[in-house]
């Protein structure tokens, strides 16, 4: 399970990451983020509805209603930020996103924790010639929240689509892992049918990636 994420790339190289025009940009001015979480804005790249793709913020995790379960009253809804790979075309609160609303996540790295009391966080990367070289998960999104009411019915909300782990992952987290892209799936990602976009959903070459960090939970500005 993934709840920890970075991305410190920059707008500029987001835009040349996703290959869109300054003017599909939404973020306004956004900065590099060392630290993500459930509940938080985060960018998202999806197709708009000419087809064409696009930058904007949303909130990491699909929304539910939650009920206290010594009252029964309403309390702060559940954020659903990851979503099994294997149960997204079948399952009601993910599979009409997967079909008609896919997206990408972009990110830096990722944080996975091993351990209690204290746990060991180890946070994941791909190689390449920066430290941490950009990349994106591979996500839904959906721009309605049933179930609650007044500001949180219609915001934008994306999770991000979990499989099982690679060999670099498997030590800290042996089950899951998040989906990671390569960019020249992109499009089939965003726009290809439901049997594409199964095919993508598969570990990331272990060979690929790398632990930047050990032992810590939330990444300064300067480690970027």
């Amino acid at each position: 399970m993934c709840n920890l994420y970075s991305n410190l790339t920059n707008q500029e190289a987001m835009r040349g990451l996703f290959n869109m025009p300054p003017a599909a940009d939404h973020l306004g001015n956004a900065a590099p983020q060392p630290a993500i979480w459930p509940k938080y804005d985060a960018p998202v790249v999806r197709l708009d509805d000419k087809g064409e793709r696009e930058m904007l913020a949303m909130s990491w995790g699909f929304l539910t209603a939650k009920a206290s379960k010594k009252t029964g009253k309403p309390i702060a809804p559940a954020a659903w930020n990851n979503a099994r790979a294997d149960k997204v075309a079948t399952i009601g609160l993910w599979k009409d996103s997967f079909k008609n609303r896919r997206c990408l996540v972009p990110a830096s790295s990722f944080r996975e924790a091993k351990g209690r009391d204290p746990a060991t966080d180890y946070w994941f990367a791909l190689k390449g010639d920066e430290p941490r070289p950009p990349f994106a998960f591979a996500g839904m999104w959906r721009g309605i929240q049933p179930g609650l009411q007044d500001e949180k019915l219609n915001i934008l909300t994306h999770t991000i689509i979990t499989t099982t782990a690679n060999d670099v992952v498997k030590p800290v987290h042996p089950d899951r892992m998040p989906v990671i892209l390569d960019p020249a799936d992109y499009d089939a990602w965003l726009g290809g049918s439901e049997s594409d976009a199964m095919s993508l959903m598969r570990p990331y070459p272990a060979d690929r990636m790398q632990i930047v960090v050990k032992g810590v939970g939330r990444l300064k500005d300067d480690e970027g």
